[in-house]
């Protein structure tokens, strides 16, 4: 059984509102950890990164563990003047 099988039997198929819930909270989570990767890639503390980036290390860490969202444009702000990366953004459909 592969993962989206073991969703659909759990969660219902995309769609149902348990498995969409599913799907988002995966999607924050992946957001998180990708930030938190590549601030330690980088060698930057959390309180490194919001002095860099203005903003606080509690904003970093909720951020990193999934207590709180962030806007597009502020993980922009994290990513590019933080981190010195880029931004990229995909939209899959079907």
């Amino acid at each position: 059984m592969n993962l989206d099988e073991l969703k659909s039997k759990h969660y219902g198929e995309k769609g149902n509102p348990k498995r969409d819930n599913l799907e988002k909270g995966y999607e924050t989570f992946k957001i998180g950890v990708l930030l938190q990767e590549a601030r330690k890639k980088s060698g930057l503390t959390q309180q490194e990164l919001a002095d860099k980036v203005g903003t606080t290390k509690s904003y970093i860490s909720k951020i990193e563990n999934n207590v709180k969202e962030a806007r597009i444009s502020t993980l922009q702000k994290i990513v590019e003047l933080g981190l010195g990366g880029v931004l990229e953004l995909n939209i899959k459909l079907g």
